[in-house]
């Protein structure tokens, strides 16, 4: 049996409740599950201890016998020291739109006008 360690929503709309579970990964996402292993709740503020809760020993006896955590509860367990850190990459979030890039030629062709346009009149004054 594939087994995971994921989120289950909760709470009404607009309004999310996460709780972290133990589950078959044949299962939805808010059916049934075989331990719940916390809460997560998005709510409140990053530094909040309430905002994550999770019972260290169970998730480390489910990652013992080969749950797979999803990308969020990885992220997670990487914040309580639990896993190491993976590296992610997404090279194409860094960079700008098109419209951006756009922008950005005109703003330094502008500059290198106006350069061109300060250099001339203190040639002149020199001579």
């Amino acid at each position: 049996m594939a087994m995971k360690i994921r989120l289950a929503r909760g709470g009404s709309k607009k309004r999310p409740f996460y709780r972290i579970v133990a589950a078959d990964s044949r299962m939805p996402r808010d059916g049934r599950f075989i331990e719940k292993l916390g809460t997560y709740n998005p709510l409140l503020p990053k530094d909040s201890e309430e905002r994550v809760k999770m019972d260290m020993e169970r998730v480390q006896y489910w990652l013992g016998k080969g749950a797979q955590p999803t990308d969020r509860v990885s992220r997670m367990l990487e914040a309580a020291g639990v896993l190491a850190k993976k590296e992610r990459s997404n090279p194409q979030r860094g960079e700008p739109g098109a419209k951006a890039k756009e922008r950005a030629e005109e703003k330094a062709a502008k500059a290198v006008e106006a350069a061109e346009a300060a250099a001339a009149p203190a040639e002149e004054t020199a001579e």
